[in-house]
């Protein structure tokens, strides 16, 4: 009697893994807040006036998480990688220029409208949707990123630009929840092109 006892229990015990298993493949194939369509859509560059100047165009995700966190208080992190590299034939390429670019986005809920600043808080705009702030934040027109007696020899050179995207500040409440949640995290593929004078 007591071994037909043990074995019904163990058959109860396996189906309960089996059930939290399933609950956890569940969890791991659920959406993320960041999911979407992701990439630099499009780059170059150009020399005007001896300064060399970037112009992108980058799609981050429009997620319907992504706006509830922005409403609960939390503000997204945006950063974009900029590398101009010289070719070498035999060896690594020499690094001119490698910057980082930041900006913040956040939502305030008196204007109900989405504030973008930049690294060091200074506000840019504010935009009354996040499809516009997110489209604003993914433009770069005529930055400069180098200085052309940086561009040594004759070229060509190449330039690489990655878009990345994280959760940044929080409330203190939720910061006790989603502090193991690393799915507010995103990096795009890097674009790179020649550039040449």
């Amino acid at each position: 009697m007591q071994h037909c006892c043990f074995l019904g229990t163990t058959a109860r015990a396996r189906w309960l893994l089996v059930g939290l298993l399933s609950a956890c493949m569940g969890l791991a194939r659920a959406d993320g807040p960041l999911d979407g369509q992701f990439e630099v859509q499009s780059a170059f560059a150009v020399v005007s006036h001896g300064v060399v100047e970037l112009s992108a165009r980058i799609r981050y995700p429009l997620t319907d998480k992504i706006r509830a966190a922005l409403q609960d208080g939390v503000t997204l992190a945006f950063g974009m990688e900029i590398d101009l590299e010289q070719p070498r034939r035999f060896w690594f390429n020499a690094s001119i220029v490698q910057l980082v670019v930041r900006r913040e986005l956040s939502y305030h809920v008196v204007t109900e409208r989405y504030v973008l600043r930049d690294e060091d808080g200074t506000e840019l705009d504010s935009y009354p949707t996040l499809d516009e702030a997110l489209q604003k934040v993914g433009q770069i027109d005529n930055w400069p990123i180098a200085v052309e007696p940086q561009l040594r020899g004759e070229g060509p050179w190449e330039i690489s630009v990655r878009a990345g995207v994280r959760r940044g500040r929080m409330p203190d409440a939720l910061r006790a929840v989603v502090f193991w949640s690393d799915a507010w995290h995103r990096t795009s593929d890097w674009y790179t092109w020649t550039l040449v004078r």
